[in-house]
This record gives C-alpha cells, structure tokens and sequence, in this order.
C-alpha cells in the first residue's frame, strides 16, 4: 500500500472528528463537487457489518513487504509515536491509525470518536435514492455481496484486512468492530470528453471509531454477481497526532490502480486534491440551510435526459415531469403557462418536448421571432384577480418571476385543485412591494425562500425544496404538486388564504364568509384527472369556457386585483444607472461634489508626463456619507430613484472622481500608470478617435486648470480643439 497524499487540518473551532464525516458524507453522497466529470452518485443499500476475527484470518500471515513500512497499530509503540509527518528519511508508504499523544488526549479522541458514531446516518431513503427505479440494489443482496467479501478476506486475504482495520505489521486485527457499509453508484458524465457512459458500482466501507473510510470497486461477473475487484481500492483517514490533524489518502495496491480520468482519477489528484477538499469542507463551521441539488428527482434519469438535451439544445435543460406521470398513471405530457417567461427559452424547450404551453410576460423580446410558432409567447401584465386564473393547466411555472412570484402559489391553488407550481425565486418581492426582511439570523435569501414556502403551505399545498445543478447563486426552487385538503374544503381553505393575504399588508382580517377576495371558480374543486391543457392554452388568460363561466360568475365579484396595491412592472424597462438623468443635474452635481473636495486645499507637487513640474490642488477625500450629507434633499432624493445612487453618478463621472473603499477623491490623471503594451492596431485606432471629443473638466472648472498639457490630456483644452465624434459604419454582409 501507498500513502499518495497528507495534509494537515487546521482546527480552531474543535469541528473533529464530527466534521470530517460530514466532509466524507459530501464525498459520498455528491461527489461531482469535487469531481467535475462526475454527474452524480447514488446511494442504493446501508447495513451494519463487522470484520471476521483475527483467528480465522490466519494471524501469522505474512504481512508483506508494504506494511513493514508502517507505523504501530492501536496500542503499540511508545507515547509520542503517532500518525504524524512521514519521517524525511522513510518511504511515501502507509500510515499509521489514531492515536494520541498522551493518554489523556487518546482518551478524549476516543470519546469523540463515539460521539460521532453515534450520530445518526442516512437511511436509503435519502435524497438521490428513488425507490423502485431501474438498477436498485435490495439490501439483502448487500448482505450477500459482505458475507461472500467477508469469506474472501477470513480464506488469507490478510493484506487487504490488514488495509481495512489500519492494524500493522504482525498485529492482529481488532475483531467485533461496528461498520457502515454502503452501496453507492457513480455516475459519471457522458459526452465527446467523457467517452464512459456506464456508471461505477463501489462498496464504501466506513470505521468510524477507527476513522477511516475505504472504497472497494465492484465488477460484474457473467452471471450477473458482484464482487470487489481489488484494484483501485483506495482508503481515507483520519489521524491525530501531537495536537495536529492530519488527512491521507492510501491505495491499497498502487502498482495495479487503473485510472480511467473520471470515476477512477490520477493518483496525483487524489493525494493532492482530495484531502484538501476534504480538510477545507471538515472545518466548515456552517451547514447549509438548502438541500442538496435534484434531491427530488433520479439522479439516473435526470444524467440521461440532460445528456440528451445537451445535445438536442446544446446548453438547454428543461424540468422533468416524466415521473409525475408514472405516478399518476397518465400518457398525456402535462400542460404549462410559464408567468414573467423573459426569453421564453424555457417554453420553447418544453414545447418542443411536447408539452403543450405558453409564456407570458410584460414585455416583449427579439428573440421570440426565432422560435418559430409552434412557441407560445405572449405579451401581457398579469395582475393577480379572477381574470387571471388557468382551470385547465396542470402546471404554473414562475422562473425568476419577481413580483409575480409570492402570487404564484395562490394563483395555482385558486386555479384548479390538480393545479400544481414551480417558482425560483430570485428577487425578493412580498404580495405588495419589496420584500421586508423580519429576521436576522437567516440570510435575505434564505429567509424569502421560506417566506415562500410559507405562502404555499398557507394556499394549502405541500411544499417542497430542491436545489437546481444551474450556473446561478439563486438555484433554490420551491415545487408543490399535492394538496394538505381534500378538494371537499376548498371553499374553506380559500377563506383562510384570504386572510394569510390580507395578513401581509397589515389588513383587517375579515369573519368568514366575508373575504375581501372573491371565492376561486367551482369548476375547480371536482377537477380530477389529467387536464386537456389546450382547452385553457386556447382560451387566453383567465377564460373559463361555457358552462364553467356562468359558475365562475355566481360567486362574489369585486373585479379588482386580489389585493390593492399589486402593480404589475412597467412594459418600459426604466434605464437606472444615472445615465437617463439630465445633463445639468449630473454637472451640477460634479461641480457642487467637486468643489466640496477642493475645499481641503491639498495641493499635489508632480512631474507632469511631459517633464514639467507643477503644483496641483488635488483636493482631500470624502467618504460617500460625508459627501451625501453637503447635498440638498430634493437632489438626495432624486439620485436614491436610481440604481447605486449617487456612488454611481460619481463612478460614471470617472474623468474627475475616484471612488474606493467608500471614499471619493478627485482624480489626478498625472498618477495615471501609461500603457507599458501597445494595444493592437485597430484599438490604437479606436482611441485616437475617441480622443479631444469632450472638453476637459479640469480646464474649464479646476482653479489650478488640467494637470496635464494640452498635448497629453485626452480631452479638448477648449473649444477650439474639440472634435466630432466619428460614427462608425457597420460592415454590410
């Protein structure tokens, strides 16, 4: 055997040993975060086990050449000895197991050893295992594949017995110790890149007194049997030694390790990368409020499909609605309205796939031209009332949907009982305006996550939380698919949505019976079954066909939204960034900021590029509050209008101000650092023709004038130097 890789883990906060099972736990159960050509992994089976005894293993084995080079076992050598530091002049091999300086201190590591454990483990169950799914793998055929690997090592496979307990040359192996054994398969990344498509079955052997953890690949023989192949089995530990903590990697027989550069990676990578993925995840001091990603779907499947599509749509993914179907029992592919859609990419895509659906969202884009008919795209302001209800979809679907996106839930629960939703919240936004935060231990997002979820559950769903594999720090969706009621209590259940609503905004709740919002249509509460989703796509927005309409109509009517106040976004994107304000407001502004920092009187004695010397009034430096506080009201109140505020009104007058950390100073464009490169040619060319087409702020308003000469300055130096700016023609094809 072969110690590939140590590292030493930092530990202030005393996180070991509990944390590096949880970072173990990472490495087992998602693997592709450290892995990238890794999709996945799954666990199939879990069973307690223990080792055969030291006695039937045949004790005077030979230990082997390679485990003479190890340290003592558990209770040999001196105190002091321990799993530190390879000594310099000792070969890269082996390890030895925990063990503590002092008795004491051994004593202490014990107890925390138990205490994690103890501490309770996944069931299968756990997210990424679904049950009744093409290649599960029964417990009981994990209890066979142990006991035929147990016979295999009490037959003389001393060595690898010996890699298993970490015992050590000549010693015997500590007989009766608690295992975890889990069955897990890995699932790699398909692709021109990733030429192995079939996933990696492994049997991941966990002692957690002993503090390691060991993975034996398993290989299929002809009948269909598994059993441990003995190359590429590799172990983990953890070791403790003189007050420090250590993490190794070791592979059991390095001469026969197979690296197929995805499952089965270098050795280089997993001594150097591993274990300092997993010293930096074991110290970690937080656990993360959001599920691990697609906990809710087949991590199979979901490699499969995406595959697929990668190809079909290049980068394009879609959500999968197969398994709903198998549920249900249905054929027909589920229907869809996709509110505040923006790009209708995602329409697209499930229409493609068969879904029949539609987008809407308040403004139009160019590149709904390119989709061709067959998408659904529409341009409309949804305000949430009785108008806007969909009786005969199965799915509302808010992606980054922002205003809409509390009121989805209520608009799919008052749509029709089988109405399910899908949100990814992104920003945050209450039924009315901004969200307010109310709490200040959770984060903002984590927070309107489960105000979210709130809403659902008070609609009366039963809500569930995901994590998506996306390129966004915002991937947390929220599904509800199912109902907390019988469709016999909708009437009541809607009483109670209105009050959650009118709770919200501080309104008084009404008695019931005499809700401020109208009862959703009746045709809902005996849906059942699988809608025609055509019937509500063809209808338009909220159109409840024939007899449903007249039922719809008998209800208590306000014809308002749902809740005053809820303003739908502008068709017109507003531009936010200073730039759409007046001319002489930002001058004026400049101007009153600037002679605020000129009043410090800090002059600046600098060569100038051209060689000559020349004192400069450069000003001091405010902080943005400092600078705020000199402004009146009204010119306060109109820069907080926009995006950054007056921060970005100062940033974009780049030419006279620099903004760091907080802090405004006027710039000195003599501290300019010149090209040392020249830029190529055709941006030599741009620059020259943007040069002397604005006149120098520091000519015209600087009491020193412009730091620089009139030759080196790139703006005009009055009025008689200024140019045109050139338009640029674009190229015809």
């Amino acid at each position: 055997m072969a110690e590939v890789g140590r590292v030493a883990v930092s530990d202030p906060g005393a996180l070991l040993p509990r944390g590096f099972w949880a970072a173990v736990e990472v490495w087992l159960e998602r693997p592709h975060v450290a892995n990238k050509r890794l999709c996945g992994a799954r666990l199939e089976a879990r069973r307690s086990a223990t080792l055969p005894s030291a006695e039937a293993c045949g004790q005077g084995t030979s230990a082997g050449p390679e485990q003479k080079e190890r340290g003592p076992g558990p209770g040999q050598g001196s105190p002091g000895e321990g799993p530190g530091p390879r000594p310099p002049s000792g070969p890269k091999q082996g390890t030895a197991c925990c063990e503590s300086e002092e008795a004491q201190g051994q004593c202490q590591q014990e107890e925390a050893q138990r205490e994690a454990a103890s501490a309770p483990l996944r069931d299968p169950g756990h997210p990424g295992h679904i049950e009744g799914e093409e290649g599960d793998f029964p417990a009981a055929d994990l209890d066979s594949l142990w006991d035929d690997f147990s016979r295999s090592l009490s037959r003389g496979n001393s060595k690898l017995l010996s890699f298993l307990t970490c015992s050590g040359a000549g010693s015997q192996p500590e007989a009766q110790r608690e295992l975890d054994v889990v069955l897990r398969t890995v699932i790699p990344k398909t692709g021109p890149q990733c030429p192995i498509t079939a996933p990696r079955r492994e049997m991941v052997v966990q002692d957690v007194l002993n503090g390691t953890v060991t993975f034996l690949p398993l290989e299929e023989d002809d009948e269909g049997n598994l059993k441990v192949e003995m190359s590429n089995v590799y172990q983990i530990q953890l070791s403790h030694s003189r007050g420090e903590w250590f993490i190794s990697v070791l592979i059991f027989c390095p001469e026969r390790w197979h690296s197929d550069g995805i499952v089965y990676p270098k050795p280089t990578w997993l001594g150097e990368q591993l274990p300092a993925k997993l010293a930096r995840w074991c110290v970690q001091n937080r656990k993360s409020g959001f599920k691990s990603t697609l906990s809710l779907i087949s991590i199979m499947k979901y490699s499969k499909a995406y595959q697929e599509l990668k190809e079909k749509y290049k980068e394009m993914v879609k959500i999968l609605w197969e398994e709903e179907r198998a549920e249900r029992g249905l054929t027909a592919r589920q229907s869809f309205i996709d509110l505040g859609c923006g790009n209708g990419l995602l329409v697209h895509i499930l229409s493609s796939e068969g879904h029949p659906g539609r987008g809407i969202d308040v403004r139009r884009r160019k590149i709904w031209d390119m989709y061709g008919p067959q998408t659904r795209l529409e341009e409309d302001a949804i305000t949430p009332n009785d108008k806007t209800l969909f009786p005969d979809v199965d799915w509302l679907i808010g992606n980054h949907s922002d205003e809409l996106t509390p009121w989805i839930p209520v608009i799919a629960a008052r749509s029709a009982y089988n109405c399910c939703f899908f949100v990814l919240p992104c920003c945050c936004f209450d039924f009315v305006g901004k969200y307010r935060r109310r709490q200040s231990k959770k984060t903002q997002y984590r927070e309107y996550l489960d105000f979210i979820k709130e809403v659902g559950s008070a609609c009366g769903f039963h809500v569930e939380e995901d994590c998506l594999r996306i390129p966004s720090t915002k991937r947390v969706c929220l599904v509800g698919k199912s109902r907390t009621y019988p469709p016999s209590r909708e009437a009541s259940m809607d009483e109670k949505r209105t009050q959650y609503i009118n709770s919200r905004q501080g309104r008084p709740v009404s008695p019931p019976g005499q809700g401020l919002s109208p009862s959703p249509p009746q045709v809902a509460f005996g849906s059942t079954g699988h809608c025609d989703g055509h019937q509500a796509l063809d209808a338009g927005v909220g159109c409840v066909p024939g007899a449903q309409a007249a039922e719809h109509r008998s209800g208590p009517q306000t014809g308002g939204p749902w809740l005053p106040g809820f303003h739908p976004r502008e068709k017109t994107e507003r531009v936010r960034n200073c730039a759409a304000l007046p001319r002489d407001f930002i001058d004026q502004v400049v101007l009153q900021v600037a002679n605020l920092l000129l009043g410090g009187k800090q002059s600046n004695t600098r060569s100038s590029r051209n060689g000559s010397v020349k004192t400069w009034n450069g000003g001091e430096s405010l902080s943005l509050a400092e600078v705020a506080s000199a402004l009146d009201a009204e010119t306060l109140r109109r820069l907080k209008r926009e995006c950054g505020g007056l921060q970005t009104l100062l940033r974009n007058s780049h030419q006279v101000f620099r903004v760091v950390n907080g802090r405004v100073h006027i710039r000195d464009w003599r501290e300019e650092t010149p090209r040392k490169t020249k830029p190529p040619a055709a941006k030599r060319r741009l620059l020259s023709e943007a040069c002397k087409t604005r006149l120098c702020w520091f000519f015209m308003h600087h009491p020193d004038g412009c730091a620089l000469s009139a030759d080196c300055c790139l703006f005009a130096h009055g009025p008689a130097e200024l140019r045109l700016p050139q338009t640029r023609r674009k190229k015809t094809l």
